[in-house]
């Protein structure tokens, strides 16, 4: 793409209705009526190459419709974990935008662009000072990976905060040409318990995104301009390992937030590198 194409892309995104765009599309997805079914689906495996044979279903006509195909479950060899307990896993497939080291409550974003980790967790500052010199790893799933989003580690969830917000595109392209990219997007903030201390995955919605979903609460973007706080305390569910805790209905990104000293990163952690759901995510001493 090219600078102008790029700057024409992203201008054009400022002038979207966001959030209209996502709704006729969800329609669209949510469809059963087979024209629409099969071509949905049948075009967009065909333009992303999408791998069926890991897929549980690997025949494009056993999906009821694209949110169904979109969703897919792999089989249960699919994504092997390391047989070290010890080791977190990656939650997701896709590829590592930005990792490394939040500074002075600071995440970085792209070419010198970086945001507030409190803006990104809702505005909560007592929630962001215990992250705030902390880990964080920003992965993107494109439209060909996998959509679902599983548990680093065994954990049990504390409290969310859905953040209202703007459905940018969450690509390479716009991360380097929009600031505050991802404290600006709609997003679910979920805090964790762990072993390692405090974690939090934060599932960012973009540009078509018909929704996010969650395990424990089904689909997590409500309307309205509010943010929503949910805390769950000791009654919050717990998860093992590779369990899943919930679902992009079209691509996205999932920002980890690791407390200070919980971890290093894997060497297969860094910018620009592909992951996949399973691998691992901390270094081996870490």
């Amino acid at each position: 793409m090219s600078a102008f194409s790029e700057r024409l892309f992203v201008a054009s995104q400022y002038l979207a209705p966001h959030h209209l765009l996502s709704r006729v599309v969800g329609r669209l997805a949510a469809s059963e009526w087979a024209p629409i079914r099969r071509s949905f689906i049948g075009l967009f495996a065909r333009r992303f190459q999408v791998n069926m044979s890991e897929a549980e279903r690997e025949n494009l006509s056993e999906y009821r419709n694209f949110n169904d195909f979109f969703t897919r479950a792999l089989k249960a060899d699919a994504r092997p974990l390391p047989t070290d307990a010890n080791r977190l896993i990656c939650p997701v497939d896709g590829a590592v935008s930005q990792a490394g080291a939040i500074e002075a409550g600071r995440i970085f974003q792209a070419k010198g662009r970086d945001y507030s980790l409190t803006e990104l967790l809702g505005g909560d500052a007592d929630q962001a000072k215990t992250f705030r010199d902390g880990r964080f790893a920003t992965l993107y799933l494109s439209p060909r990976d996998y959509h679902r989003i599983h548990m680093p580690c065994d954990a049990q969830l504390i409290r969310t905060t859905f953040v209202p917000g703007r459905l940018f595109s969450v690509n390479g392209v716009t991360a380097e040409h929009v600031p505050n990219l991802f404290a600006r997007n709609e997003r679910l903030v979920c805090e964790f318990n762990t072993a390692k201390g405090r974690m939090i995955l934060v599932l960012v919605g973009a540009m078509i995104v018909a929704s996010i979903e969650t395990v424990w609460a089904g689909i997590v973007a409500p309307a309205g301009s509010r943010i929503q706080h949910r805390h769950f305390g000791d009654a919050g569910p717990s998860f093992k390992r590779g369990d899943e805790m919930g679902r992009f209905r079209l691509g996205s990104t999932v920002i980890a937030v690791f407390e200070a000293g919980a971890l290093e990163w894997d060497a297969a952690i860094s910018a620009g590198q592909p992951v996949r759901l399973g691998q691992p995510l901390n270094a081996t001493n870490s």
